[in-house]
Formats: C-alpha cells, structure tokens, sequence
C-alpha cells in the first residue's frame, strides 16, 4: 500500500514541486472530482476523476469514507497519487486516509481557508473553518469560514445553519471563481451556480448589535451586569435572593404551555434560561461550579439513564423505558432502599405534585392500591374519620385526618391516570366561572351577596351550575 496525497491548492498554477514530481513518476492518479479551477493543474495527465463517488454516496457523512475507501483499496494493487482542492490537512477524506494507512506521502498545497479569510478580509483572530459537507456540525463561534459550497444543496443547508447562529440578515462574504461578493446570510442559496471554489465567510457583529445570541452570549451580559461598573441591583444578588424568580418563571413557562401560546413558551424558556444562568454566574463566582460543569452533569446524566439507547439495556416500549431511567437513577444517587428515593423527593414541591410523586415511587415495590376504585374506598374512610374529628373538635385530628384525605385523593387521581396537581387547578377555574355566574345572575335580581340567605345560594349556584355544563 502506497499513496501520495497531494493538495493541489486553490487556482492552476498553486501546486508545488513536491506535488509535480509525485505526478510525473504516478502509476495511478485519482482526483476529487473534476471540477474546480485547482483542477486545472492535472491538465495533461492521465486522471481517475471520482465524481461518480458524490453521485452514489447516501449522504455527506459516507461521502468522505466512500472516497477513501477508493483510495486505500486502489492502492493495494498499485501505488496511487490522490489530489484534492487547497490543502490535503482540510480535506476530510484525506484525513480518513491518513488514519487508516500507513505509508502515506503527503505533499501540501495552498491551503483554501487562508485564500478564503484573506479575500473576505475578515478581522477575528477566532475563526472556525470546515467544509460544507460537515455544516451541520457548526456551533456558535466568532467567525466562520465554510468551503467545499459545490453545489446548491449545501448552500442551502449552509444558510439555515448560518441563520441560526448569526441571523439571516447578517452581512457575510460570497466567494467564487469571480472573487468575493458582500451579501446577507439569506442570499447564499440564490446564486446561480456553485462550484468547488465556492465558499462563504462570516463574523459575528459587536455584542450590543448581534441579530442572534446564545448561552454564552447571556453568561457574558450577567457577567457585565454584575461587574463593578455594571448594575447595582444585579450585583447584589445571591442565589437565595432570586431563588424565587425561578419558581415564577417556570410556572409562567407552563401557564403559556396550557394556553398553547408559541410565542409566550419562547419568551418564558428564555427567562427560564437567564435564571439558570444567573444561578451559573453566581457560583461560578464563588468557586462552586460553572454553566459548562452544570450542562457537562446533565448530558452525562441522560446518556447514563438512557441505557436502554447508549447501553446494553432494552426498552421495547415507553413502560420499559422508563423502568431502565428509574433504575438507572436509584444506581446514579446511590439510592439501596425505596425509603432513600422518597426522601428525596423535593420537600418545596407543592403539596398535590409531591404527595403524587412520593405514592408512585412507593408503589414501584408493589406497596399501592389494588385500582382506583380500592384507593377511592380508602378516601371514602379517610372521610368519615375527618367528619368523626370535627364533630370530636379535635383540632390535632382534623389537621392529620385532612392531610390523610388529600393524600388518598392524591392516589385515587394518581391510579386513575389524572395528575392530581392539574385537576385540582381545572377544578379551581371552574369554581372561579361558576362563581362569575353565579354573582352576574343574583346582581341581575338586585341581590346582595352579603345579604342573601343559604337558601337563596343554593338556587343561585344551582342556576350557575347548569348555566356553565359543558354540552
């Protein structure tokens, strides 16, 4: 096995000595594809051109691998020279090469990413540069020079990913066999050819100005915030101070989730987001931790609980899947008893979710009711023991006994499939439209509310009642 790969640069005329002698003594020679003015250069010689490779591959994440696997195994019966556009270190087939073979010459070209930043005069000292073919990849970055735009496809997808990271009406670079072209993000897909010199090259704009931000971006507005030059009020904040904003936002987040409000849930995930980081800066301020640690716990967490995906546990269906999540988290926390698991059901959970919450995990031993019908005749018992209380006037037994009958209301709705936390909140609205008419029709009688008599209430919540029944 012998291959040279050679880098033919970015225009004819760029390759090298090295890369001409290889060419002259070649008993086979391969190229990328045919097209491109780098190509230009094999003019004369006798080339495989491996344009067919693009047509059969599936997707671009073969394409590499289907081309150098042409190369590697072409080079078990002969020694090959294989030639690609700009430098062989930013070819990913190349790269795929040089892992897999051991006697590999490497004969370097101009590389295209410094012909790329040097033309769209891009001024970060950061820059990410990759090919087209990996665009998906990309992530949030200062700069970025994206190569290998051969066809209208990737520039296409090149111009959703850029749209998501710095904004479709962002300034950024169009480069072609013409030079370069200042465009927006949004006109990428609009020009009427692409070829293999094609690339484009963007810069983020002056923080205060971005069209797009991200969760470094709300890391570093907190961290300027709580500078000492920054704003008084967020500098003297601690995490106890705004513990309870997060409650607030989160229950915001699900009151727009219930009305189906797009628009809301994407106003209320991002003040989710800034408590979440606010929380991040704190004690990334103290030494504790930082957003990278906390976001590095919880991608860890689901890849350990999702056994049944990046492991050697099975789930055929939801039931199952979950059984593996709970059994993985009782082996995450350390959990050797079922007792351990309730006690750590948070104490600040409201009443309904935790007492739900605490009755399914017991129930994961086999200690539950029967059925709903079985948990709904102990709610009948704890009734009549509230309803004995009262009459005793034993305040101790009310308080324990009205705790008892909540918490089997709890386990009745839980059995039956009802979120009892949500129920008692459909419930709640309900009682408050109900009341709205109740109220409208003893006003439209001239009654006062203060005035009126049980009697004169039943009726009317009677007429409320049957006023607001659903058809």
């Amino acid at each position: 096995m012998n291959i040279t790969l050679v880098g033919l640069g970015v225009k004819q005329g760029d390759m090298s000595l090295c890369a001409k002698a290889a060419l002259d003594s070649a008993q086979k020679i391969f190229a990328r594809t045919s097209r491109g003015e780098a190509y230009a250069s094999l003019s004369g010689y006798d080339v495989e051109y491996l344009d067919d490779v693009f047509k059969r591959s599936r997707n671009f994440d073969t394409l590499n691998k289907n081309l150098a696997s042409k190369i590697i195994s072409a080079s078990k019966q002969t020694p090959v020279v294989y030639c690609v556009d700009g430098a062989v270190s930013e070819d990913n087939a190349c790269k795929e090469i040089l892992a897999k073979a051991k006697d590999c010459t490497v004969c370097e070209g101009p590389s295209k990413i410094s012909y790329i930043k040097t033309l769209a005069k891009l001024k970060s000292a950061c820059v990410t540069t990759l090919s087209a073919y990996d665009i998906s990849s990309l992530k949030s970055c200062p700069a970025a020079v994206i190569y290998d735009l051969d066809d209208f496809g990737l520039a296409d997808m090149a111009k959703r990913r850029l749209t998501a990271l710095f904004g479709e009406e962002s300034d950024c670079v169009f480069i072609d066999a013409d030079g370069a072209h200042k465009i927006k993000v949004y006109e990428i897909d609009r020009f009427k050819h692409y070829t293999a010199e094609c690339a484009v090259a963007i810069e983020e704009k002056e923080f205060l100005t971005k069209d797009r931000y991200d969760f470094a971006d709300l890391e570093h507005l907190i961290k300027l915030l709580r500078a000492p030059d920054g704003c008084p009020w967020d500098r003297a904040q601690t995490n106890e101070s705004i513990r309870q904003n997060m409650i607030e936002e989160a229950y915001e987040l699900v009151d727009a989730v219930n009305r189906g409000d797009d628009d809301g849930m994407e106003e209320e995930c991002g003040d989710v987001l800034l408590q979440a980081a606010f929380h991040g800066v704190i004690k990334e301020e103290l030494g504790s931790f930082n957003a990278s640690d906390a976001i590095t716990r919880v991608v860890k967490k689901l890849i350990f609980r999702h056994s049944h995906i990046f492991g050697g546990d099975k789930a055929a269906d939801e039931g199952a899947a979950l059984n593996v999540w709970e059994k993985n988290k009782m082996r995450e926390k350390h959990h050797t008893t079922y007792t351990q698991s309730l006690y750590a059901v948070p104490g600040n959970f409201p009443a309904c979710m935790r007492a739900q919450k605490v009755g399914k995990r017991a129930a994961k031993c086999g200690m539950d009711f029967l059925s709903p019908v079985s948990a709904s005749e102990k709610l009948g018992e704890e009734a009549a023991e509230l309803i004995q209380a009262l009459k005793q006037g034993d305040e101790r037994a009310v308080f324990e006994e009205s705790g008892d009958l909540l918490f089997s209301a709890v386990n009745t709705c839980r059995l039956a499939g009802v979120d009892s936390e949500q129920a008692l909140a459909a419930a709640t609205d309900k009682f408050i439209k109900r009341f709205e008419v109740f109220e409208s029709l003893a006003k439209r009688d001239g009654k006062n509310l203060n005035d009126m008599c049980s009697e004169e209430y039943d009726w009317y919540w009677l007429q409320a009642k049957n006023a607001t029944k659903k058809d």
